[in-house]
């Protein structure tokens, strides 16, 4: 690893430690020519899904589209970042476990879904009613019936 203060390819690691629930390890160097010490971060390099949209063109999944979702449906929620982050990355585990190359729109906002709903109801209703474009009051009420149960009735 190139020193990135003095560029010499000569350092020593002080420290290593896991980071992103494993799948990133962080380490802390030293360079024997400068002795000015920097950190560098491992991750494994995933082969990209490509996410397939509605009107069937291609495109990496990006997990900070996924993350901003999250984000905005979550908002104003007592929703901690770090537990926003775990669940970003549990589904990103989710996508890469269940496709090979290649998910579309469709199953990505359900996995998201999924999750929102143990995570938050308000949350997975935000994200529901624009993810599947609601038009009416019903179809808040059949998205509330989904997660609570068929207590809800609709209005007389």
């Amino acid at each position: 690893m190139r020193c990135p203060y003095c560029h010499v390819d000569n350092d020593r690691v002080l420290d290593t430690r896991a980071a992103e629930g494993g799948y990133m390890v962080r380490r802390k160097r030293i360079c024997n020519s400068c002795q000015r010490r920097f950190a560098t971060a491992e991750k494994i390099e995933k082969l990209s899904v490509r996410l397939v949209k509605s009107d069937q063109t291609r495109e990496p999944l990006d997990r900070e589209k996924i993350r901003r979702g999250i984000e905005r449906a979550c908002s104003k929620r007592s929703i901690a970042s770090s537990t926003i982050e775990r669940v970003v990355q549990e589904i990103e585990a989710d996508i890469y476990a269940n496709f090979d190359s290649e998910v579309t729109s469709a199953q990505v906002g359900d996995i998201v879904l999924r999750h929102l709903a143990k995570l938050d109801e308000v949350a997975y209703i935000r994200f529901a009613s624009v993810y599947r474009e609601f038009d009416d009051a019903q179809d808040f009420i059949r998205a509330i019936t989904k997660i609570i149960g068929p207590k809800v009735t609709s209005p007389s």
